[in-house]
């Protein structure tokens, strides 16, 4: 990334910009709206009770990042993510997971809390939430995953009827066991028209496909081969026919073709130390970027497939170990990282 003109006198051009945010990130992620561009949310890693979400906004004038709203969030939040609106029709909402599916509105005045989904009526407990991935094609449709091994697509109801005192409830639309043991990540599928397929990753060590008009079956297009757990996924954002997952600690990541099921179509080695995140680029079927403990954010050429990909054509090292990547929808020629109390937003 070419870091070199940071000193660039042109502050409009600048090629980072970095935030300092009051505790440890760990959750993040880019508003898609086309009336936010610089504005991302992020989620605290404090071992306590007494969490936060913030949403920060890059003010483009003085070249530096502003906290528009901060609010509490009980537990960390695994995942936090803006509705994927790119026209700006539906409210302004933003989920979370944690030991609860949230849904909240933002303004210009703050957040308010919409609507807490928890699809264990008859009890108390609740099994922590590892992720959730929110449908493109049908924003209605929310996916979350749990360490009870169950994944749970939840149907949400957007009112767009002004004043409406609570514009968002949900319910469970389907639940269905997924893996043998807690399962790690979920993902909504582009295939077949968007909506209907989803993956989830877990301990048991498989990637794991499902449809959601034939839940009746799975099938199972990947399994590592030390059985070792698989904590992420992500599907190609222009070619359905490939996703990325990587194991615990493991400093490689494994692209999967579903036409080959088991069979890995490539092998990304180049990380001196275990893998947190991955992004696949918004605009292009062949770039994917990585990033882990060893502080690189890395991006991938993966044209090349099935030779084999030696290097990655593009390395940025940050000052920490990166815990997570994230790649703007709208912005493409922009990714997000975090590491300690610091997001960077790097220009590629």
């Amino acid at each position: 990334m070419s870091v070199t003109s940071a000193n660039n006198s042109q502050a409009k051009r600048k090629e980072i910009y970095k935030y300092e945010a009051p505790w440890m990130v760990y959750a993040m992620n880019w508003s898609i709206r086309p009336d936010k561009r610089f504005r991302l949310a992020l989620g605290s890693f404090v071992e306590e009770y007494n969490n936060k979400v913030q949403i920060v906004s890059l003010d483009e004038d003085n070249s530096e990042f502003v906290a528009k709203s901060t609010f509490d969030h009980p537990y960390p939040t695994t995942k936090v993510m803006w509705i994927p609106d790119t026209k700006g029709a539906f409210p302004d909402l933003l989920a979370t997971s944690g030991d609860y599916l949230r849904v909240w509105q933002t303004s210009d005045t703050g957040t308010r809390l919409e609507c807490l989904l928890n699809n264990n009526k008859n009890s108390d407990f609740c099994a922590p939430l590892t992720s959730f991935d929110w449908n493109e094609v049908d924003p209605n449709l929310i996916g979350t995953s749990s360490i009870d091994t169950t994944c749970t697509i939840w149907g949400l109801e957007t009112g767009q009827a002004i004043g409406r005192t609570n514009p968002v409830s949900g319910h469970v639309r389907t639940q269905l066991i997924a893996h043998d043991k807690e399962v790690y990540d979920i993902a909504f599928s582009r295939g077949g028209g968007g909506r209907d397929m989803f993956a989830s990753v877990g301990a048991d060590g498989s990637v794991r496909m499902f449809d959601l008009r034939h839940l009746e079956h799975s099938t199972i297009i990947y399994e590592d081969p030390q059985h070792h757990s698989l904590l992420r996924l992500a599907w190609n954002k222009q070619d359905p026919n490939y996703l990325a997952t990587f194991a615990i600690d493991s400093m490689e990541i494994v692209i999967l073709d579903v036409r080959i099921p088991c069979t890995p179509v490539a092998r990304l080695n180049n990380h001196r130390s275990g893998v947190n995140g991955i992004a696949w680029a918004p605009h292009s079927a062949c770039h994917i970027c990585t990033a882990g403990d060893d502080r690189q954010a890395l991006i991938w050429d993966i044209q090349q497939m099935p030779r084999a990909i030696e290097d990655p054509i593009l390395a940025y090292t940050a000052e920490g170990e990166i815990n997570q990547v994230q790649w703007s929808t709208t912005q493409p020629d922009w990714i997000a990282i975090c590491f300690n109390n610091f997001l960077e937003i790097l220009r590629v």
